[in-house]
């Protein structure tokens, strides 16, 4: 979550607050400010190194899970470093220890214990992550000021997505399929261990792109699961959220968010893939279950039966085993002569938080929790029910940015 570029809710932003981000497995999260960075765990919560800059902030903060190595670009009213520059930054050595110039400027930077990818205005570059990135592959896309891409974690898959050169369109690479690398150990910062990088490779690569017309409006979110086996996206519209198969390039699902415009900053899978979270600028969150989309059926008023069904929101299967599915409307039977709008399927799970303002939310390991970031410096958790889903209970609720220095808990 860039918070460098204002929006219409950004007037309930913590002052300072650049940037906001989880690491890949979800264990901890990222902060640019305008005087440095800091890292925080998720569960629980708590700040775990902080580094306070005189001299300027910090507007990307990229982890690589828990170890040692940070991708940083300079950022906000008087940027640390040059916003056309990478640094890799050692946290064990307390230093640079690798700066990647660019003629224009970065917009994201994501990591993967071999690879480095750096997002520009209309180009997505791959490196080797070595002490001397040698780049691998350049792909054009469409205008990309919000830096989407998205990079799966899992070591034995490496997939690459990201804007099309059309609008609302998305391109796929396997980067395993094109060049084998070594990977880098996991080293955490907070532990002692000795700095890794890995080897790069010699091989020249080539890329096969597969490529998706996911909307007809520009990308807005763009994300993947662990292994890249999926992807899911938003447009700015921001109403309906598209998970695709990105081998086969097939819509799997389609969810409705609602009805009204929103900026949808954050949409993430659970562990096995089976749900995916979203949260927006409007401080709302929807669960949406994959697994269930098609095997469960809800009804929406009345008591006993389809005329006269359980209460609104909750699910009724029609096998004990069938996962349980997402809200629909009462009028879906009519698909095929009313607007789409009425075979939607929305939200398995919901809730909103104390504030309109943008967040970015997660979920916490094999747990029915869902954690929130919000852009006010607020940290929550709510907890859902896996059978009947509906409004989820606010379990906590923190504020990750303190005013006093004396609040560091590290």
């Amino acid at each position: 979550m860039n918070l460098s570029k204002p929006s219409p809710y950004s007037a309930a932003d913590a002052p300072g607050l650049l940037y906001a981000s989880f690491n890949q497995d979800y264990s901890c999260f990222s902060c640019g400010l305008e005087s440095g960075f800091r890292i925080y765990n998720c569960d629980p919560l708590k700040e775990k190194m902080r580094k306070e800059f005189d001299d300027g902030g910090i507007c990307i903060v990229e982890m690589l899970f828990r170890c040692n190595y940070l991708a940083l670009v300079g950022g906000g009213k008087n940027p640390k470093y040059p916003p056309n520059k990478v640094i890799i930054w050692d946290d064990e050595r307390n230093k640079a220890v690798v700066e990647m110039e660019f003629r224009s400027e970065v917009k994201a930077v994501k990591l993967r214990r071999d690879k480095i990818v750096v997002v520009l205005a209309n180009k997505v570059i791959v490196y080797t992550f070595s002490l001397q990135p040698k780049k691998l592959h350049m792909f054009e896309t469409i205008d990309n000021d919000r830096g989407l891409v998205a990079l799966s974690s899992s070591e034995k898959h490496a997939m690459l997505i990201f804007p099309g050169r059309q609008s609302g369109h998305i391109q796929i690479v396997d980067l395993n399929s094109v060049v084998p690398t070594t990977a880098v150990a996991s080293s955490n910062p907070f532990e002692s261990s000795q700095p890794r990088f890995p080897m790069a490779s010699s091989t020249k690569p080539t890329a096969n792109i597969s490529i998706i017309p996911a909307h007809t409006s520009p990308l807005f979110c763009l994300v993947t699961n662990v292994d890249g086996s999926k992807c899911a996206s938003a447009s700015d519209k921001g109403t309906l959220i598209r998970v695709f198969d990105t081998g086969s390039t097939k819509l799997l699902h389609e969810f409705r968010r609602g009805v009204d415009k929103a900026e949808i900053y954050s949409i993430a899978f659970n562990s096995d893939s089976s749900r995916i979270c979203a949260g927006s600028d409007k401080g709302t969150v929807h669960i949406f279950n994959l697994e269930g989309a098609h095997g469960s059926r809800v009804y929406q008023g009345g008591v006993g039966s389809p005329t006269g069904g359980p209460h609104y929101g909750e699910v009724t299967q029609h096998h004990a085993h069938t996962p349980s599915g997402n809200r629909q409307s009462s009028f879906a039977f009519m698909k095929d002569l009313l607007p789409k709008y009425f075979s939607s399927a929305w939200s398995f799970a919901q809730f909103k938080v104390a504030a309109d303002c943008r967040c970015i939310c997660a979920f916490v390991g094999g747990r029915d929790m869902v954690i929130v970031i919000c852009a006010d410096g607020s940290f929550y958790r709510f907890v859902f029910d896996p059978q009947k889903g509906g409004e989820c209970v606010r379990e906590s609720y923190s504020k990750f940015l303190k005013e006093s220095d004396d609040d560091y808990l590290g």
